[in-house]
């Protein structure tokens, strides 16, 4: 196993339904997400068929031709294809150095929140081209959520409060998942350019998949160096990302991280941005912090998040852009 000073967490008691369990990985959790903000999980229940499947229809899909690829562009509800140069994170001075396909909830156009225009929701934008790519991820997709479901309930319970706390505000989760490529680096690359640049996630958790190359680097708050966060057999990586952090008042930690590919191969990725349902109200009094603590206005879930993604993605400052000047989309 590499060394890492990322802690390494073993979920297996947890997905179990183990009360004495839950409480040892919450102390843990607890450790690790007011410190450095980033933990790996092994044993969490993830059938590694499930993972492998998914690994393998990512390499397939992203070996297509990039105009083949583009047949399932991005729509407006941040489902689908991304192409190079299409994402920037805040105050990077050049685009991501990937490609990526988002995947999210799937809802019919006749769901009561599609219909009423709720932003980010409706049916997934999957691939003509590789139909074989829906079952498999969607699989995958379901089955880290589940996982998901049931960190947070360790999650809450390093917090001090009720286990199912975060449960009634999942009911229609903003979950995304996203399987994500990137090309070697070249050599010659100049020093800001990132495969992602350093940015914080937005939303709540965010459950990794990486594939053996590396590549992924966290700031770590203590030393304020970067610091590898290497594969780990069988593990996804776990980070807290804005919300919870807000949600907590700060006391958990959303880190910096980034990714540079200078391995000279491919790597591939699936990173699960757990999040609530679009609703949901995070509010840091929910957890324990007064009025004169709190840090943080109240904020729905879905609005935070809709904004992170307006602010670092190509394609919706494009849309923005033509809507302000009254042209059709």
């Amino acid at each position: 196993m590499p060394v890492t000073r990322i802690p390494i967490i073993d979920l297996a008691g947890v997905r179990a339904g183990d009360p004495h369990a839950l409480q040892r990985v919450a102390k843990e959790i607890h450790q690790a997400c007011t410190t450095i903000g980033f933990f790996y999980i092994v044993n969490h229940g993830v059938p590694q068929a499930t993972i492998d499947a998914a690994a393998q229809a990512a390499r397939r899909f992203f070996a297509f031709p990039v105009d083949t690829k583009r047949r399932a562009a991005v729509n407006h509800r941040h489902r689908g294809f991304n192409a190079l140069g299409d994402a920037t994170m805040y105050q990077a001075k050049r685009p991501d150095y990937k490609e990526f396909f988002s995947i999210g909830l799937e809802l019919p156009e006749d769901d009561p929140d599609v219909l009423a225009g709720q932003a980010l929701r409706g049916p997934n934008n999957w691939p003509d081209f590789m139909p074989e790519l829906r079952p498999v991820l969607y699989d995958y997709y379901e089955a880290v959520g589940a996982c998901g479901a049931d960190l947070l309930r360790a999650v809450a319970v390093s917090l001090g409060i009720e286990a199912n706390f975060f449960a009634p505000r999942y009911t229609k989760r903003m979950q995304r998942t996203q399987m994500v490529y990137y090309p070697p680096q070249p050599p010659q690359s100049d020093a800001d350019q990132f495969g992602v640049a350093p940015h914080t996630d937005y939303g709540c958790i965010t459950l990794l998949w990486q594939d053996q190359v590396g590549g992924l680097q966290v700031r770590e708050i203590a030393t304020d160096t970067w610091i590898e966060a290497p594969p780990v057999d069988g593990s996804f990586v776990v980070n807290v990302g804005d919300l919870l952090a807000r949600w907590t008042n700060d006391r958990f930690r959303s880190t910096l991280h980034r990714v540079i590919n200078a391995s000279g191969h491919e790597r591939y990725s699936i990173a699960t941005f757990y999040d609530p349902t679009y609703g949901a109200l995070v509010d840091p009094r929910e957890l324990g912090a007064s009025d004169a603590q709190s840090r943080y206005q109240p904020v729905t879930a879905g609005d935070y998040i809709l904004g992170r993604i307006n602010d670092s993605m190509g394609y919706r400052k494009k849309l923005a852009a033509t809507a302000q000047q009254g042209t059709p989309a």
